[in-house]
């Protein structure tokens, strides 16, 4: 094979890799964590549960989850996960990420210094690793980065955390006594990004109706043409 030859198949070759690896290996930069959309179709959902876990709330969301075939994200507090080690156990068994929100989930103390903060991070994933075997490497900010000082947010970073903000809410910490009906609306109108939504939703023992609207969002979603990833 001539010299031009060689150069012309190994120019299309790396031309044709070159292609297939930015398909596989794109990226998405929102919500301050890259999402990987080498397994994402086009259209997806990320539901994401804060707060929890609790034993009056968890279970019926994760039994929805079951139900429906979808899995998700929960963002544990850990003081509340030391009780209730059996249902961050079952999420994980069940496929769903596990990850770290905060241990004490108190702002003042945990936002007071970089130092504070990490050590928050730490203790909660210390139970995460005594519970599920594996580190958590995806964290929620309490309260979420937005408007953080950039010398804590990079702290995390640096520790070794991708963190995930929302760009959709159910509005359960918002809503009074909301009735399902006003969630699914919420769930629906709220979304700032049509093909990759990242919907923030609790599980605190005060969320019974978030249980109940749960179904209702994941079937008008996936009536839409969506699927549901976790991180």
């Amino acid at each position: 094979m001539s010299m031009n030859r060689k150069n012309t198949v190994f120019c299309a070759f790396l031309l044709l890799f070159i292609m297939v690896a930015a398909q596989f290996l794109a990226v998405c930069d929102n919500f301050g964590v890259k999402i990987a959309l080498a397994e994402t179709p086009q259209k997806c959902v990320y539901l994401t549960f804060d707060d929890g876990p609790s034993d009056r709330v968890t279970p019926k969301i994760l039994d929805v989850l079951k139900e429906e075939n979808v899995k998700a994200t929960f963002f544990i507090v850990g003081k509340l996960a030391e009780r209730r080690k059996y249902i961050v156990e079952r999420e994980f068994n069940e496929g769903h990420t596990v990850a770290v929100h905060s241990y004490s989930h108190v702002y003042k103390d945990i936002y007071s210094s970089t130092e504070k903060l990490l050590e928050d991070i730490d203790l909660c994933n210390e139970l995460i690793k005594e519970i599920t075997g594996n580190y958590s490497h995806v964290y929620r900010f309490p309260g979420g980065s937005f408007g953080l000082n950039n010398k804590l947010i990079k702290a995390v970073t640096l520790h070794g955390m991708r963190y995930v903000d929302w760009n959709a809410s159910m509005r359960d910490a918002e809503l009074i006594n909301p009735a399902p009906a006003e969630l699914l609306k919420a769930a629906i109108e709220t979304p700032a990004n049509g093909d990759h939504i990242v919907m923030l939703a609790h599980d605190t023992t005060d969320k019974i109706a978030t249980a109940q609207a749960l179904k209702s969002v994941i079937k008008y979603y996936k009536d839409k043409g969506y699927v549901f990833e976790s991180f």
